[in-house]
């Protein structure tokens, strides 16, 4: 197989070797995604497992100075009406070790971030793992939405996020959710 491109004189005929040696180097551009964040620590997991000791609940980490962040919690909140789910801010000392333990950096404020005792979940897979957790008719949308690729799931995520503060603003101060 030959690839014809234009030339000086025409159309020039490129070597079969060429074409293979593009189309491998453009396969590998872009990492498969991935639906959890890395493996933490062993440290980092110890230091949180005090967290899931007394409650193995798990934990929605958000942005506690975020409008549309703080509107999703009370939003989950009225519809865990068996209060499955803890809420704590990613600003909080709590927040910021759990993102760590999260294979997170500790300031990384960018995601809503769901974790579980065993994993956490990240983007667009945190927000339908935590509509897996709240009243009907949540877990069955969140059953249909997870067929959407999750690069689309994540580009619509990632469209909001970076635009909640201009789109939605910010408060002062953290709010405090408790159970």
């Amino acid at each position: 197989m030959a690839l014809l491109t234009p030339g000086p004189g025409g159309c020039v005929r490129l070597p079969t070797p060429l074409v293979t040696r593009r189309m491998a180097a453009f396969a590998t551009l872009s990492p498969p995604p991935r639906n959890y964040v890395d493996t933490p620590t062993l440290q980092t997991v110890e230091a949180t497992n005090s967290f899931f000791d007394r409650d193995s609940r798990p934990i929605m980490l958000f942005d506690g100075v975020c409008n549309l962040c703080n509107g999703g919690v009370r939003f989950v909140r009225d519809n865990d009406r068996n209060r499955r789910i803890r809420y704590e801010a990613l600003q909080s000392e709590a927040g910021q070790k759990l993102l760590q333990r999260s294979g997170r950096a500790p300031d990384d404020i960018s995601s809503v971030v769901l974790v579980e005792k065993e994993r956490s979940h990240i983007k667009s897979d945190a927000v339908l793992k935590i509509m897996e957790y709240i009243n009907l008719p949540f877990p069955q949308l969140a059953f249909f939405l997870q067929f959407i690729p999750l690069f689309i799931r994540d580009f619509a995520y990632d469209n909001v996020a970076n635009n909640r503060y201009t789109i939605f603003g910010r408060s002062e101060s953290c709010e405090v959710y408790y159970d």
